[in-house]
């Protein structure tokens, strides 16, 4: 069945590895919400109603008590599974390799779901309600013409790092009309005393960042045809990562969406939230979170309990 309006992907497969455990699933306020049921109620309320989420297998009944029984009462709910053997005929997985493909690769695992736009974001992130409202109406109104109409929520930079470590973002150049020209994969970025900035050697130099710069969170909108090229470049991926980083090599969205861009085939409208990030990449964080989204409650932007 073709499904015409925009479907919301929740990428949920990550090991959680600088966390030191499962950060999708740890209950983050007083009623037992998780960051997920904020992103689903923002989304809900934005107009998604069908919401696929990839996760390992193993992950199944967590999820299913954590959502279906929850926002899943309100919300279509589907899964779709990010498998290390999911690759192309010819290739093998190597020996010791533990660790997921990537997030183009974890969105290729909805491949066979997807026949109509979607939003993907990351489960573990707070974004705020504003870009889900946005993207939501871009791709209700946006379709495939000479290029294909992407579109992606852009953040200020100050608005999403940590007080408690270094973070990864796609830092983005924008042209004057507003589209993405280029998204650059920065690993470790991090707040320092002359400013935010990131490092590519180990923290033995550092860049410092300007504010104001716009960064990608992995919150996309794309239409259907981005499954087609997803797999069409994960051939690529894997002959370059088999041979230089077998073990942990990552088939990453900003790549795919940077290489779209630069083979003219993409527009991506950059739709900027002034909305604040917030999520646990350490454990550190997890007391900031939870007095952030307790504070949201206590203003009124969110009911007391999410999902009755």
């Amino acid at each position: 069945m073709k499904y015409n309006k925009p479907t919301l992907i929740i990428m949920a497969a990550g090991l959680g590895s600088r966390y030191g455990g499962s950060k999708q699933v740890d209950k983050m306020t007083d009623a037992g919400e998780i960051i997920l049921d904020f992103s689903l109620y923002d989304a809900m309320l934005a107009g998604f109603n069908r919401v696929i989420f990839i996760i390992r297998e193993e992950h199944r009944e967590v999820f299913k008590e954590l959502v279906d029984e929850r926002a899943g009462k309100h919300m279509q709910i589907e899964y779709a599974y990010q498998r290390l053997a999911d690759i192309p005929k010819g290739y093998e997985v190597p020996a010791g390799r533990q660790k997921p493909w990537g997030t183009s690769h974890a969105v290729l695992a909805a491949r066979h779901l997807i026949d109509g736009p979607f939003v993907v974001i990351n489960a573990d992130d707070y974004y705020g309600p504003g870009a889900f409202a946005s993207l939501y109406d871009y791709l209700s109104n946006h379709a495939d013409g000479e290029k294909y109409a992407f579109c992606m929520a852009g953040y200020k930079l100050e608005n999403t790092v940590t007080e408690n470590g270094h973070v990864a973002r796609g830092v983005c150049e924008l042209t004057e009309t507003g589209y993405l020209k280029q998204v650059t994969e920065r690993t470790k970025i991090e707040k320092r005393p002359e400013g935010i900035s990131f490092t590519e050697d180990d923290g033995k130099s550092w860049t410092k960042l300007p504010q104001g710069t716009v960064v990608s969170m992995n919150f996309w909108g794309f239409t259907a045809n981005m499954m087609k090229e997803l797999e069409a470049g994960l051939p690529e991926f894997l002959d370059k990562a088999l041979a230089e980083n077998p073990l942990k090599g990552e088939y990453l969205l900003p790549h795919t969406v940077d290489k779209l861009i630069k083979a003219g085939k993409v527009d991506v409208k950059v739709l900027t939230s002034p909305d604040k990030w917030c999520g646990v990449t350490y454990q550190e964080d997890k007391e900031d979170v939870k007095n952030t989204l307790e504070a949201l409650k206590d203003k009124g932007l969110y009911p007391e309990k999410l999902w009755k």
